[in-house]
């Protein structure tokens, strides 16, 4: 099923991020993560492509595992990097000789070791330009694209950063999942500067909880400008340990679900970093054991 007809299907969508394991003996206990998920029955699951491109054929194993395998609607990031126009085609006819039909398009990040973006020969510049092409060859094919509450650290001017946003949906893009932050305002902020822009399709909005010291450094990096507000830091700070660290991530994360549900948000992204723990615990604290009891 298309992410694009569930979206239109449900008042509010839940879905969940995965990402291929890079060790063998880790893909089992992946798949304990999704069973154990499963029961909150998610709209979809998505899964990365890696920074730069890299792991993008355990990617493909992965999508295609959940695809055979389980009930989800599975959605595969695509990007730009080290692929040419060639290659991208033959990935998404592998998908599709497999009945894997939701795409997320993106430009992607450098590879390791390269600091700017350089266009692969025969590649995509931009992600607008591999959305255009999926809806061009692969009609048939659902196109999510990502947005960012908060602004990408590449484009400091906040008027062009719609305008590329605007243009990927032009293009044929379907939804927009946003980013992960901290601050709600922050994204109904960006929510409100689409709409003014002209852009009206769904918008998600990505959540990761904090779990770890360790991981909010890691996570700062990884999610370029993702804004820590202080109260979120004071409450961290004050954290003697790392169980307290979740409790206090888990806490402001359930806050966040509580008030986009109430701000009529289409839909929640959870970064699960391949773990349930966190996303279970923000189900507990909603009161909830199914993701149908949010939307009521």
């Amino acid at each position: 099923m298309l992410v694009k007809d569930i979206i239109t299907k449900n008042k509010i969508s839940f879905s969940y991020e995965f990402f291929p394991p890079k060790h063998d003996e880790d893909w089992e206990l992946l798949f304990e993560t999704i069973t154990d998920l499963m029961p909150f029955k998610p709209a979809y699951v998505s899964v990365t492509y890696g920074a730069g491109g890299t792991t993008r054929d355990r990617t493909h194993k992965l999508v295609v595992r959940i695809q055979e395998e389980t009930d989800l609607t599975v959605v595969s990031h695509l990007t730009c990097v080290g692929s040419t126009k060639e290659e991208i085609r033959g990935i998404l006819e592998t998908y599709s000789a497999h009945g894997v039909e939701n795409i997320l398009a993106l430009r992607g990040d450098p590879p390791k070791g390269q600091d700017t973006w350089v266009q692969t020969e025969d590649g995509f510049l931009y992600a607008a330009d591999l959305v255009s092409y999926i809806k061009k060859n692969f009609p048939h094919m659902g196109i999510g694209v990502a947005g960012f509450p908060e602004g990408h650290p590449e484009t400091p001017n906040r008027l062009k950063e719609i305008d590329y946003l605007k243009a990927k949906v032009d293009s044929g893009a379907d939804y927009i999942v946003s980013q992960l932050f901290f601050e709600n305002r922050d994204f109904y902020d960006f929510r409100e500067r689409c709409q003014l822009a002209g852009i009206h399709v769904p918008i998600i909005a990505g959540i990761m909880p904090i779990t770890t010291k360790h991981g909010m450094i890691r996570m700062a990096e990884l999610a370029a400008g993702a804004r820590m507000p202080a109260r979120l830091l004071k409450a961290i700070n004050r954290a003697t340990s790392d169980k307290y660290v979740e409790k206090v991530g888990v806490h402001w994360a359930t806050e966040q679900v509580r008030d986009l549900i109430d701000n009529n948000v289409k839909g929640i992204h959870f970064y699960t970093l391949n773990k349930a723990r966190a996303t279970l615990k923000i189900y507990d604290s909603l009161g909830v054991t199914d993701s149908a009891q949010l939307i009521t």
